[in-house]
């Protein structure tokens, strides 16, 4: 099983992520704020991450990291 870790200081809350992601581990968080006053992704930590990796892939912040 694979981790996805999300650097919610760099995240601006796109959701690119969110839309790539097959195994839907990750959300936009509605009631956490980062320091820049953006929504970030979270980790849905009920769901098992595949390591696809295409989160880290898409994010255009570089704010994820994926460990397989």
């Amino acid at each position: 099983m694979a981790k996805v870790t999300v650097n919610k200081e760099k995240c601006k809350g796109c959701g690119l992520c969110v839309s790539v992601c097959p195994k839907k581990v990750l959300y936009l968080s509605e009631t956490q704020l980062n320091s820049k006053g953006f929504h970030p992704c979270a980790v849905n930590e009920d769901v098992n991450c595949s390591g696809c990796t295409s989160c880290y892939i898409m994010c255009p912040d570089w704010a994820i990291t994926v460990e397989k």
